[in-house]
């Protein structure tokens, strides 16, 4: 394969570099199957990245060498890809928005395996579209009470009139989506996703905690309720994550928690499934729900 190709996406014009370099050794997954998936992929990926600031998590080097975060959009991106500017602090941030496949292409180019969206839109960078929960065991508790607290989860959310969707992390945890689409900010859900961990951790002790000290943590599954921030991102539905495997952030059915041992997903997998269910995830994007009272 040659070290550089010219190519042409949707009219846009880009050079690949490297595309035989494995970024993933243990599987022989190079930089080329990575923009392979995520082409691929974007038809329904894409949906979730549109209008939200990105964080790039980039790995130039593969999976078991050292990578870097990167919220400001590089010097060197092309003019055609989109950002929005957003104060964080004293800093102005311009963030990349990736809203078309090119640019996609683009940031696989740069190795940037894993994609960290945020939770609001980019021109309302304070109005989250979703309640979420990150699922974190604690060894060795593992994927399986993660299933037990994502159910529990389910059913507290359920009572108070929220639908809400499940995913892997792609990692050794879950996450779980309660979408909004509706005028609410992070000094709403923050504080809603706390008091509905910690009532969660109240009733089942031996199973949840929603305090984040890691002495708290053995064989119980953390409920992440920080997410609900601004400043915070959680790994993107569809995303590729660094691990040994080109494992992907899956989102699931409801009824395949029964089978705990099942899911781990790689890019391959992935795939098919959205070739037989399509975007199991697109009620994210598309229900809208009042945040009620706890």
């Amino acid at each position: 394969m040659p070290s550089a190709v010219e190519v042409e996406v949707e009219g846009r014009r880009l050079r690949l570099t490297n595309l035989d370099k494995v970024l993933y050794p243990e599987a022989g997954f190079t930089k080329g199957q990575v923009i392979d998936y995520y082409t691929r992929a974007a038809p329904w990926l894409l949906p979730h990245l549109q209008g939200r600031a990105l964080t790039l998590k980039r790995y130039p080097n593969g999976v078991e060498s050292g990578h870097f975060y990167e919220k400001q959009k590089p010097s060197h991106a092309p003019k055609w890809v989109r950002s929005e500017a957003i104060q964080a602090g004293e800093r102005t941030i311009d963030f990349v928005l990736c809203d078309e496949v090119a640019t996609l292409v683009w940031l696989a180019n740069l190795a940037d395996l894993e994609l960290h969206p945020s939770l609001a839109l980019a021109r309302d960078p304070d109005e989250p579209t979703v309640l979420a929960f990150d699922l974190d065991p604690g060894p060795p508790a593992g994927i399986s009470e993660c299933c037990e607290v994502a159910h529990l989860l389910r059913e507290a959310l359920s009572e108070l009139g929220l639908q809400s969707f499940v995913k892997t992390s792609g990692s050794k945890g879950m996450q779980l989506y309660a979408p909004l689409n509706t005028e609410v900010t992070y000094d709403d859900t923050k504080p809603f996703a706390h008091g509905l961990a910690r009532l969660l951790e109240s009733q089942h002790k031996d199973l949840i905690v929603s305090v984040m000290k890691k002495t708290l943590r053995p064989g119980k599954v953390f409920i992440d309720w920080s997410q609900n921030d601004r400043h915070k991102t959680t790994v993107g539905v569809y995303s590729l994550r660094a691990r040994e495997r080109p494992t992907v952030s899956t989102p699931l059915l409801w009824d395949e928690l029964d089978d705990p041992a099942a899911l781990s997903f790689d890019s391959a997998d992935v795939l098919a499934r959205l070739d037989e269910h399509g975007d199991v995830f697109a009620g994210v994007l598309e229900l809208e729900q009042e945040l009620p009272d706890l």
